[in-house]
C-alpha cells in the first residue's frame, strides 16, 4: 500500500461524504475506506471539523477556479462583472447539482460559520472589488445577488426563469456602475 498522505485522504472524505451525506460520515468510515485506523487519519488532520474543512476548502477551489480569471480578464469592466455574475450562479447551481453530498457539506460548514465559508466570501468580494474597483460597490453587489448565490436560496436554483432573472439583475447592476451614473 502507498504511503497515506492529505490528498488520499481528502480523495476518501469526498467518495465517504458522496456516499453517507455530512451527517453520517465519520472519521472511522474515511479511515475503513483507506484500509487504516482512525488515528492514522487523525496524524493528518487532527479533528473531524478540520477534515471537513480540508474537504470544503479543496471543494470550493475547484468550483471557483475560473471566477479569477474572469476578474483578471482584459475584458471591459461592465463584461467582467456580468460574466463574473453569470459563472458565480452557474458554479453554484451546477455544484448543487452535480455534487449535492459535497455541497450539502458546504451548507453545513456555511451554517456553522467556519472559516471556509469566511475565506470563501472574502476571496470572492476581493474578485468582486477588483473589479468594481471599490470594496462598498463589491459588498452591494454581492449581497444584491444573493439569491443567485447563497446556499440558503439553493431550491430557487433551479427554476426555469432564474437565468432570465439573473440577466436581467445584472443589466441593473452594469447599467449602475457605468463610468457618469
Amino acid at each position: 500500500m502507498a504511503a497515506l498522505d492529505a490528498e488520499t485522504i481528502l480523495l476518501a472524505t469526498e467518495d465517504v461524504l458522496r456516499r453517507f451525506g455530512p451527517a453520517k460520515a465519520t472519521v472511522v468510515d474515511v479511515a475503513r475506506a483507506l484500509g487504516v485506523s482512525h488515528a492514522a487519519v487523525y496524524r493528518h488532520f487532527p479533528s473531524k471539523a478540520a477534515l471537513r474543512e480540508a474537504v470544503t476548502r479543496r471543494w470550493v477551489g475547484r468550483m471557483y477556479a475560473g471566477l479569477e480569471a474572469i476578474a483578471q480578464s482584459s475584458a471591459p469592466r461592465e463584461q467582467r462583472l456580468r460574466d463574473w455574475l453569470v459563472a458565480l450562479f452557474h458554479a453554484k447551481r451546477d455544484a448543487a447539482i452535480g455534487e449535492p453530498e459535497l455541497f450539502a457539506t458546504y451548507r453545513v460548514l456555511v451554517q456553522e460559520n467556519s472559516a471556509v465559508a469566511g475565506e470563501h466570501v472574502e476571496a470572492l468580494l476581493a474578485q468582486l472589488a477588483g473589479i468594481t474597483g471599490d470594496a462598498a460597490s463589491a459588498r452591494a453587489i454581492f449581497e444584491a445577488t444573493a439569491s443567485f448565490h447563497h446556499p440558503a436560496h439553493v431550491g430557487e436554483w433551479d427554476r426555469p426563469d432564474r437565468d432570465e432573472l439573473l440577466d436581467s439583475v445584472c443589466t441593473l447592476i452594469v447599467d449602475g456602475v457605468r463610468p457618469g451614473r
